[in-house]
């Protein structure tokens, strides 16, 4: 379905649409433990929904109470699904032989596949990007570091944010069934969360700084610990550290308990010369 280009009133028009975009950013202000994310989405598509409803107050208060339901989706592609539930309501309102309940099913279905790519571009990778280049700025007193994390997360959240309503709505649900069902969804998810983790290497091997000063000497020259370790991998301890750490959160061992072990061990190491 395009977005019409005729004057009547009751279509669907891009100054519609802008308003569910400018809506979006407070998808989380509202957030509950009961139903999270569904104040926030009912609140976004109302303008829409009393456009497409304008006669039938009925109507309008049963579209406003399905879109009350449970939600909950990474926020930055939340358009995506406003996009597709706008589609849904016009032919809602088109046909009447249209199952209501399809449209909450819909955004059931859809949500976990689309937030699973949302949460690993954006959490698992978007985000560590721009806070590695943020980080390494700001230790150097760089006060680049905070704006360029805020521009390199923001500009392209916003720019996606602001591109999948139209999406959305031209798109509908079938383009989204098809690709679930071709097996995409889960290869672009699979991408998305190597390149996080390739990232988060990166990040651990730049930020973690772990050296030994132990020594010995061997035929009256002292040999660095630390030179042998390098020679064998460069950023050996950091690696086995991050392993430990890895292998300890996968125990289901507290954050907390990890930081206060490494922070006891890494004082017992400064005393004895370990580190």
């Amino acid at each position: 379905m395009m977005i019409s280009n005729k004057k009547d009133e009751k279509d669907i028009t891009q100054k519609d649409l802008n308003k569910i975009f400018w809506r979006s950013f407070q998808m989380e202000f509202s957030w509950n433990y009961e139903r999270q994310m569904n104040l926030a989405y009912a609140y976004a598509i109302a303008p829409i929904l009393k456009k497409i409803y304008t006669n039938n107050h009925l109507e309008l208060k049963k579209a406003l109470k399905r879109h009350l339901e449970f939600f909950n989706m990474t926020p930055w592609i939340v358009t995506l699904m406003l996009g597709i539930s706008v589609v849904l309501e016009e032919e809602n309102k088109k046909d009447g032989k249209f199952d209501e309940n399809s449209i909450n099913g819909i955004k059931t279905a859809l949500m976990g596949p689309l937030s699973g790519i949302g949460d690993s571009f954006f959490w698992g990778t978007l985000r560590l990007i721009a806070t590695g280049i943020g980080t390494a700025l700001s230790l150097q007193g760089n006060i680049l570091g905070p704006i360029l994390f805020l521009l390199v997360f923001n500009i392209p959240h916003i720019i996606i944010r602001y591109l999948f309503i139209k999406l959305g709505y031209k798109l509908g649900v079938d383009f989204l069934t098809k690709l679930e069902k071709s097996g995409a969804v889960e290869k672009v998810t699979y991408g998305a969360t190597i390149l996080g983790l390739i990232v988060i290497g990166g990040m651990t091997a730049r930020m973690v700084d772990i050296s030994t000063p132990l020594a010995f000497k061997a035929g009256g020259s002292t040999i660095e610990v630390q030179s042998i370790l390098d020679d064998i991998m460069p950023g050996i301890l950091k690696l086995g550290m991050f392993g430990i750490v890895y292998y300890l959160l996968n125990k289901n061992v507290k954050p907390i308990t990890i930081l206060l072990g490494m922070a006891i061990f890494g004082i017992f190491g400064t005393l004895v010369g370990f580190f």
